[in-house]
C-alpha cells in the first residue's frame, strides 16, 4: 500500500511518504501528495516524522530509514552520492559530477537534485554553486539556508 501524512515542523510543513515498506516521499507542504498515496500515519512514517523532527532539533545528524528511489539510473546514482555528504559539509554540483565519475554533468546534477523525492533525508540542501552561492531548492533559498546553518551550528 501507498500512504502519506503532513507535519509540520519549526522551520516548515513537510509531507512523508511511504510506499511498501519504505520512505518514498518527503515533500514540502506546497507539493501536493504522490498520486494514488491514501493519507495516513503508518508506524514508519511515524518514525520518519520523528527523525526528521530530531534533526530539525540539531538533535540527529543522520537518518535510519528504508528508503526507496524512484528515477533513471543516474539520478539515483546522484541522489545515493547526496547520502555521502557529511553532516555540516556541502558540495557543490561539480564535485557531485565528479564524485559520480561523470565530471561534465554538473548541470545534469543539478537536474537530478530537482527531481530528488526525498528532502532533508536525502541532502540535496548541502548542494551549492561552484562559487558557494546558494541555488535552487524546492523549499527556499531561505530553508536551504537554515538547514545549512542548523548543520554547521550542530556539527561538533
Amino acid at each position: 500500500m501507498k500512504y502519506f501524512n503532513i507535519y509540520s515542523f519549526k522551520f516548515c510543513t513537510l509531507g512523508i511518504a511511504e510506499k511498501e515498506g519504505a520512505i518514498s516521499n518527503v515533500f514540502f507542504d506546497k507539493n501536493k501528495p504522490p498520486k494514488g498515496f491514501e493519507k495516513s500515519e503508518t508506524p514508519l512514517i511515524k518514525k520518519a516524522a520523528k527523525q526528521i523532527d530530531e534533526y530539525i532539533n540539531g538533535k540527529r545528524k543522520t537518518f535510519d530509514l528504508p528508503l526507496t528511489f524512484h528515477g533513471t539510473e543516474f539520478k539515483v546514482k546522484v541522489w545515493e552520492t547526496l547520502l555521502k555528504i557529511p553532516y555540516g559539509e556541502t558540495r557543490s554540483y561539480g564535485e557531485i559530477a565528479t564524485m559520480i565519475k561523470n565530471p561534465k554533468a554538473a548541470q545534469a546534477v543539478g537536474r537530478a537534485n530537482h527531481y530528488n523525492q526525498l528532502a532533508i533525508i536525502v541532502p540535496c540542501h548541502r548542494v551549492i554553486g561552484h562559487d558557494g552561492s546558494l541555488v535552487g531548492y524546492a523549499g527556499g533559498l531561505e530553508l536551504k539556508q537554515k538547514l545549512l546553518e542548523l548543520e554547521h551550528k550542530n556539527k561538533k
